[in-house]
C-alpha cells in the first residue's frame, strides 16, 4: 500500500507541475511587447516600405506609429499613419488585432502621367487618410514580431481620394 500511494503522490504531483507549466507558458505568451520597432513592407499601389513603431497601451492595446514610402512609375509619396490596436490572443504565441487610425501625407505625380489622365499642372498635394487594420501577428521566443495585416484606406484628397486595400507583412524588434 505504501508503495502504491507513494506512486499515486508521484503521479499527481507530475500532473500538478506539468499543468503549471502549461498555464505559465501561456500565460507569458500572451503578453504584448513593451515596445516594437521594425519594417512594415507592402502597398495597394506599388512596392512600398514603413518605419513602424508599436507601444502597448494596456494588456490588450497599443498605438502604432508609421512613417512610409512609396514609389513607382507614376508617382513618389510619404506618409505617416497612426492607429489604435486591439489584441486578442488566438493560440501559444498568435495574436489577432484589429484597430483605428489617421494619418496624412505628401504626394508628387509624374508629369507624363498627369498629362496622359487629362489633369492639372499641379503634380503634389497633401492628403489625409482615414484607416484601420486587421491582422495576424506571432511572437518568437526571442525579440522578433512578425505579422501580416490588411489596411482599407480612404484617400482625402484632390487626387489621392479612392478607396485601397494596404496589404503588408511586418518585421519587429521587440524591447
Amino acid at each position: 500500500m505504501t508503495k502504491t500511494n507513494s506512486l499515486f503522490k508521484q503521479l499527481i504531483f507530475g500532473i500538478f507541475i506539468l499543468a503549471a507549466t502549461f498555464f505559465s507558458t501561456k500565460m507569458t505568451a500572451q503578453e504584448i511587447a513593451d515596445n516594437a520597432i521594425g519594417l512594415r513592407l507592402g502597398s495597394n499601389n506599388g512596392f512600398g516600405a514603413e518605419i513602424s513603431y508599436q507601444r502597448i497601451l494596456g494588456t490588450k492595446n497599443r498605438l502604432e506609429f508609421s512613417l512610409g514610402w512609396e514609389d513607382d512609375r507614376r508617382f513618389s509619396a510619404i506618409k505617416t499613419i497612426g492607429l489604435y490596436q486591439w489584441i486578442f490572443p488566438i493560440k501559444g504565441d498568435f495574436n489577432w488585432y484589429t484597430g483605428t487610425g489617421a494619418g496624412v501625407g505628401y504626394i508628387d505625380f509624374d508629369d507624363d502621367y498627369l498629362n496622359d489622365r487629362n489633369l492639372r499642372d499641379d503634380g503634389n498635394e497633401v492628403f489625409v487618410v482615414l484607416t484601420g487594420t486587421i491582422g495576424v501577428e506571432y511572437h518568437f521566443d526571442f525579440p522578433l514580431l512578425v505579422s501580416i495585416d490588411l489596411r482599407p484606406e480612404i484617400g482625402l484628397g484632390d487626387y489621392y481620394d479612392d478607396f485601397d486595400f494596404n496589404l503588408g507583412v511586418g518585421v519587429r524588434y521587440k524591447f
